[in-house]
């Protein structure tokens, strides 16, 4: 199983469709899950994936528009109904925080846990650090203030080489010293070398995820090289005079981004409900960027 993944739970857009869900996804790093809006339908889909509602601490809402949002009132309940202990982080803005607390107050006022608000704003930030990764938002330009948000694994310590701490006799209890970088010097004063005892980290992995914005060439340069990007492809190119007055990008334009971000895969998604097919969006961003992942409610992404 892999430690950093992404389950994409809706990647539908506003109006409704029989093809798609409202937006909602699910990063699942090292055994914790962190949800990126949630939109009507997410906590069916979150049971459909059989994931785990006590491993559900943080969910990062992009912006307040209702396809992003509406999900949390019925995730909230069920999560309350289940018992869950344990608290509950909701990073948004705060015109959210007023919005959202309101509503907890009078549907979820029993909640055996604590609903926490982390108010962010629509500026380069890191707003959570944990032990193994970091998030930091980027601003985006759509309709009302959003958000991007890039979830980036710290750097691993380095990996023991067995038959080398054997051969030099390495007691157990150095054995974190020299994954922190150490090297080992023996009872007689001759120093070995780490990387002798060692090997490299594992690379750290990061996942970004563009919500509803029109097209920014700036934006690749503030994602950087990630691993995985979901970058909305709510329309194609053909319908590309709509995109931008509605704060909304072309599978081209995304295409776009990734390319010059240097990512390594492309994830696509919001699909506009006006079209009945999927596959067009794949080809087009293919002509730009090569690694694209048509996305679809229960697709699970290792980054």
């Amino acid at each position: 199983m892999s430690l950093f993944s992404v389950h994409t739970l809706g990647c539908g857009s506003a109006r409704p469709s029989l093809r798609h869900h409202p937006s909602s996804t699910v990063v699942s790093h090292r055994g914790s899950l962190y949800m990126v809006d949630c939109g009507e339908g997410a906590q069916l889909n979150f049971m459909r994936q059989r994931l785990s509602f006590a491993r559900l601490r943080h969910i990062f809402l992009t912006h307040l528009h209702g396809d992003h949002v509406f999900g949390l009132p019925g995730l909230v309940g069920t999560i309350a109904l289940n018992g869950t202990g344990g608290d509950l982080t909701i990073h948004t803005f705060e015109e959210g925080r007023k919005q959202l607390k309101a509503i907890f107050d009078y549907f979820c006022r029993d909640t055996p846990f604590e609903i926490k608000f982390n108010v962010i704003e629509p500026r380069e930030a890191v707003i959570l650090e944990t032990k193994n990764l970091t998030v930091r938002t980027i601003p985006l330009k759509h309709r009302v203030p959003t958000v991007g948000y890039v979830f980036e694994e710290k750097p691993g310590q380095r990996h023991i080489n067995a038959e080398m701490t054997r051969f030099h006799e390495v007691p157990v209890y150095m054995m974190n010293n020299l994954k922190a970088g150490a090297d080992f010097v023996r009872p007689d004063g001759r120093v070995i070398p780490n990387e002798v005892l060692t090997t490299p980290p594992s690379k750290a992995l990061s996942y970004a995820h563009m919500s509803d914005t029109m097209y920014m060439p700036e934006l690749a340069e503030k994602i950087g090289p990630v691993d995985l990007l979901f970058h909305e492809t709510t329309y194609l190119e053909e319908h590309a005079a709509m995109a931008a007055p509605r704060g909304h990008s072309t599978a081209r334009q995304a295409a776009m981004v990734a390319r010059d971000a240097g990512a390594g895969r492309l994830l696509t998604g919001h699909y506009s409900s006006r079209y009945n097919d999927d596959t067009p969006f794949m080809k087009e961003a293919q002509e730009v960027f090569p690694n694209v992942i048509l996305n679809r409610e229960g697709l699970v992404t290792e980054v």
